[in-house]
């Protein structure tokens, strides 16, 4: 890196970002990997080795990235060609992407591996026009989608400070501490409309105000990272993708209130989000950007990454602060709220990753930009996570008010094999479920609470017909239970009363009453419980109950489970008038409860047979059935 060292003037800056656009836009081919999670998972790894091995250094450079979001796709790699559009291959092997790297550079593009064309760097670049490989923003999975939060991602390489500076980052905090005054960024963050993307949707700016006004000099800054939903990832992408937005955002936001000291608080599962984070702060710290007099100004900001050890209950404010003062991860009562009493006892402002990445956006591109996105009350976008029973599962940024039918079905691509939508969960294991009758629902604050579900952190769980919600209902009770720090009496008592129901439902044992006792213990909690994990947790009970209540009470009158998940409800038959002699359902079972000779019709002992249901899906002669 030739640029200059430490960044004090915007000379400097201008200098920074010239280098980071050679990189992103080389003289030479690039090549270029998605290194997320997802696409670690996927095999990106020995892709990159490939790359690296096999190409010479002097043909092309070989470079990582983040998520780009269409996680179903990964491995996926970019192929940069010096003035032509850059070529996004899917589902790349170590065995091809060589081949697809050199045949690229030398013109030939092979269409059929090719996901898409890319722009150049998020601040412009080559278009990307190729004829017979359709542009990322005609993909029905991007087309409704508008990038704020994750414009970088996929995009540029999470390590380098010059490629995040050269698309327009740290210039927001350039504006911040040379000519506006902290009142005045707080006033642009209000006026924006953002509101909290951790789940409860408290306005922003309201909150650092607040923080601003409380009394005592030393305030504190907190990064909520401790992202807990099953099946949910957005904070992880981002902070693999985009680490700088978060340290910028956190920088604005501590010299608007007044804080010298922060701290980001990630989950230990989250090791590649640590290892990006702890990188981004080494080379903030080393080039003016975090410490002592920041960018040659008198503000002085330390940042500190605190690991968390996994426990759910984390996510809430106060709970975290615990956590992080080295006690129990438990909430407390509230009032005094941390904008007064926080950490150490100090006033301490908390907002999520997501958040603090929107800050840097909005005090560049304005307060009314971010406004015109969204609905009357919910301003802006949000990312979520689909994953589930959808065709593209992935990471989305979509705007605030976008239907969850264009989700699911424009999106997501809809329900795989053929299947019927049957619910969608938003919010995570305390969220609520939303039946098809709710497909055409905005998806905003205050949409989701009026039909008993939560924004939540933006986790989104799509199930099928095949699912039995109240088996969903019992999995996430328990899931809720197990991560319950059981210091109050509602959450922990009625979590465990709820799900002891629940299991007997299940088991076919349910009485008369369950239901109304059910609905009597979820509205108690929701009434009583400390904090929001106690609140929150009778949402998959409540509205599974009020969506769904045929199934519950098919459980209980008739003992049957209408989707035939729940095992002490079901039992497998074998038609031997269909059954061909083929030998796989017997090869399949664990228990050797199906037995016959080669090409004539088995049977299958019920008496033996523990329900696996192994049987049922490598039959290929619908030979076998659940009853």
């Amino acid at each position: 890196m030739n640029a200059p060292s430490p960044i004090l003037s915007i000379q400097d800056l201008e200098c920074w970002k010239e280098e980071g656009q050679r990189a992103l836009s080389p003289g030479i081919p690039k090549v270029t990997v998605g290194m997320a999670t997802c696409g670690l998972a996927s095999g990106a790894n020995a892709v990159f080795d490939a790359l690296t091995k096999e190409l010479p250094s002097s043909d092309a450079i070989i470079a990582q990235t983040g998520c780009l979001g269409f996680c179903e796709m990964e491995p996926i790699m970019e192929v940069f060609r010096p003035g032509k559009p850059r070529v996004l291959y899917r589902n790349v092997t170590a065995e091809m992407a060589v081949a697809l790297a050199t045949g690229a550079a030398d013109g030939k593009i092979e269409k059929k591996q090719a996901l898409c064309t890319l722009n150049g760097c998020p601040e412009g670049g080559p278009k990307a026009v190729l004829k017979g490989v359709p542009r990322l923003e005609d993909l029905p999975f991007y087309k409704k989608q508008e990038k704020i939060t994750l414009s970088r991602c996929g995009r540029i390489d999470p390590e380098s400070l010059a490629e995040y500076i050269a698309t327009g980052g740290y210039f927001a905090l350039w504006k911040a501490l040379n000519s506006t005054a902290p009142d005045e960024i707080i006033a642009e963050i209000e006026n924006s409309g953002l509101r909290g993307r951790g789940g409860a949707g408290f306005p922003t700016g309201r909150k650092w105000r607040l923080t601003r006004n409380a009394k005592g000099k030393e305030k504190i800054v907190i990064c909520n990272a401790d992202e807990g939903d099953p099946g949910a990832y957005m904070d992880r992408s981002l902070l693999e993708g985009d680490p700088f937005a978060v340290l910028e955002g956190m920088t604005i936001g501590a010299y608007a209130i007044g804080a010298q000291e922060g701290y980001v608080y990630v989950r230990d599962e989250y090791p590649l989000a640590v290892q990006k984070l702890n990188k981004a702060i080494s080379q903030a710290c080393a080039h003016g950007l975090l410490g002592d007099r920041i960018m040659g100004t008198t503000f002085s900001f330390h940042l500190r990454l605190v690991r968390g050890g996994g426990a759910f209950v984390c996510g809430e404010e106060t709970a975290l602060i615990a956590s992080i003062e080295g006690r129990p991860g438990e909430p407390r009562q509230r009032p005094p709220y941390p904008a007064e009493h926080g950490l150490w006892g100090k006033p301490t402002n908390i907002n999520n990753v997501e958040t603090w990445a929107n800050v840097p956006w909005i005090l560049s591109h304005g307060a009314d930009s971010f406004r015109r996105v969204g609905t009357k009350t919910s301003k802006g976008t949000k990312v979520f996570s689909i994953v589930g029973k959808i065709v593209n599962t992935g990471l989305i940024e979509v705007p605030m008010g976008l239907t969850l039918r264009d989700i699911v079905y424009d999106i997501g691509g809809g329900i795989p094999k053929g299947k019927r939508f049957k619910a969608i969960q938003t919010g995570g294991p305390s969220g609520g479920c939303i039946p098809e009758a709710g497909l055409d629902l905005p998806v905003d604050y205050e949409s989701l609470t009026q039909v008993g579900a939560i924004m939540g952190s933006g986790g989104m769980i799509i199930m099928d017909e095949d699912t039995c919600m109240v088996d969903i209902a019992r999995y996430f009770l328990d899931f809720l239970k197990e991560e319950s720090c059981g210091k109050c009496a509602p959450c922990r008592e009625g979590i465990a009363r709820a799900l002891e129901i629940l299991q007997r439902i299940c088991r076919g044992k349910g009485k008369e009453n369950d239901i109304e006792t059910l609905e009597a213990i979820g509205r108690m909690m929701k009434g009583f419980a400390l904090c929001a994990l106690g609140t929150t947790a009778p949402n998959p009970l409540l509205s599974t109950i009020r969506y769904f209540r045929d199934e519950y009470e098919a459980h209980i009158q008739d003992g049957r489970c209408p989707a035939g998940v729940c095992r002490d409800l079901i039992h497998y038959r074998l038609n031997p008038e269909k059954c061909t002699g083929c030998t796989l359902c017997a090869k399949a079972c664990p228990q050797n409860a199906i037995a016959g000779e080669k090409r004539k019709p088995h049977t299958l002992d019920d008496t033996l047979c523990i329900k696996c249901g192994m049987c049922y899906d490598v039959c290929k002669q619908d030979a076998i059935w659940k009853e």
